[in-house]
């Protein structure tokens, strides 16, 4: 079993981080680290969280450079909204199954075929594609973004399909979904949930909705084979704010396994079990120490989004960031 309780640091990777901390002060440098990083990138970043809240936060701070500790279409976001800062990600090939599924091209071919579509994106994909886009989602605001369109306009949902199968689900909306999916969550079945919930009866089951057995979750509850009160639907934001607050102390967690880290280190006198130990993303494990220090001392590898693909992909997020703050 993987160790998801605090990290040990060993006396090698204490010089590292000392120089790490170093050059960041020299460079006047952020580092930022998404939720299913390995725990020594997670101890040593500023910020920990969801990918559209890390360029968030980094935006908002004064530093010069953006180590971006996660894949390439979340730095792209980081440049989009820091465009006078640098941002670095210290692996270029920290690439994204579920962001790789749909290009530019193929976007555009739906477009023709559903003209007038609205076309929604999740956040999880490039800046291309956002720039193509009506609106940008996250997991935990899809349903508002979608209930706040017009009913009777036609909706491209890409490029995850569990994703849209969850929304269509909650909004009643005819959603036309483009067969994309992450191939970490898609891992996951419905017989994988039984059986765990079968070992672990008076657990908390917390799901990702990029999860491949969203829909059977909402049918089992429905038949009563899950419990509605103990079954939560949860970005991994939302997964970490909902753990602190229930009074639940066992949780079942199905998403990548990296979120049981930060998840035990915030709640150490609960247990969190991964739904499965082979939800290991190979893309975020690529970021190490030896190539966050390479990163600030070289500044390697910068990830830039061209000017007019930016403005264009600032948009639907602006627009999604505009409803869910009107929502809320």
């Amino acid at each position: 079993m993987q160790n998801y309780t605090p990290n040990t640091i060993k006396d090698q990777e204490k010089i590292l981080i000392e120089q790490i901390q170093a050059l960041k002060k020299k460079r006047n440098a952020i580092i930022l680290a998404h939720n299913y990083q390995i725990p020594v990138i997670q101890d040593i970043a500023d910020f920990v969280g969801d990918s559209l809240e890390l360029s968030q936060k980094a935006a908002a701070t004064d530093a010069k450079i953006i180590v971006f500790c996660g894949v390439h279409f979340m730095a792209e976001s980081a440049a989009i909204f820091s465009p006078d800062k640098k941002v670095l990600i210290p692996d270029p090939n920290a690439g994204c199954s579920l962001a790789a599924s749909i290009d530019a091209p193929t976007l555009k071919t739906w477009k023709n075929r559903y003209p007038g579509a609205i076309v929604i994106s999740y956040i999880n994909t490039t800046a291309q594609i956002k720039a193509l886009s009506d609106y940008c989602v996250t997991s935990s605001n899809a349903v508002q973004i979608v209930n706040s369109i017009p009913k009777d306009k036609q909706i491209l949902f890409v490029p995850d399909m569990f994703l849209a199968s969850f929304v269509a689900n909650q909004t009643g909306r005819n959603i036309i979904a483009y067969p994309g999916e992450c191939h970490i969550h898609a891992k996951v079945t419905p017989q994988d949930i039984l059986k765990k919930r079968k070992a672990y009866p008076h657990a908390e089951f917390l799901i990702h909705p990029e999860c491949g057995c969203v829909s059977s979750c909402m049918h089992y509850i429905a038949k009563g084979k899950l419990s509605s009160e103990r079954t939560k639907i949860l970005s991994t934001g939302e997964m970490m704010r909902y753990a602190k607050e229930s009074k639940a102390n066992e949780f079942i967690v199905a998403t990548e396994t990296g979120m049981l880290y930060p998840l035990q280190k915030a709640n150490p006198k609960k247990k969190f079990i991964p739904m499965r130990e082979d939800m290991v993303c190979e893309y975020m494990k690529m970021i190490t120490l030896p190539k966050v220090y390479n990163s600030l001392k070289n500044l390697e590898y910068e990830v830039k989004v061209p000017e007019d693909i930016a403005k264009k992909a600032r948009l639907p997020i602006e627009r999604m960031l505009k409803i869910s703050k009107t929502i809320k």
